[in-house]
């Protein structure tokens, strides 16, 4: 008898456990999304700023820190050495928060299914996303 009690309050609490656990996964995923509003129109202008040749523009959208490690002319070595200009697509992929950033992985897309992935670290200063990283991932 007590062996069927166990049992019972065991799958009772287990599922106590696992709706607690969906409930937080549920919260954590909504307040992600409600904090990365903002971010994907900030992509676009960067990569917009970047096409139509105002690079300055694009350097203005990274923060401070990001300046006082990468000058103008290293995030002008850094554009061309991506070969944007093969790229047509762009596909961002799900946002993840790490220690108050935001960071996205961003993988463009050529019209021969090439693929160029980037991740873009994303810090929020005085209400306005910047990108404070951009890192060249290797193509899976």
């Amino acid at each position: 008898m007590d062996w069927v009690l166990t049992r019972e309050i065991g799958s009772k609490a287990l599922l106590a456990g696992a709706g607690a656990l969906l409930l937080y996964w549920t919260i954590s995923a909504v307040k992600l999304v409600l904090s990365a509003r903002g971010i994907n129109p900030l992509l676009k202008q960067f990569f917009t700023q970047v096409a139509s040749g105002q690079v300055d523009g694009a350097y203005l959208l990274t923060t401070k820190n990001y300046r006082s490690h990468v000058n103008r002319q290293q995030f002008i070595r850094f554009l061309v050495g991506l070969q944007l200009n093969k790229f047509r697509n762009l596909k961002s992929g799900r946002p993840r928060l790490e220690e108050g950033q935001i960071i996205l992985t961003v993988k463009l897309k050529s019209e021969g299914n090439e693929e160029l992935p980037l991740d873009f670290t994303f810090v929020k200063i005085e209400e306005q996303w910047r990108v404070d990283r951009i890192t060249k991932l290797s193509a899976a």
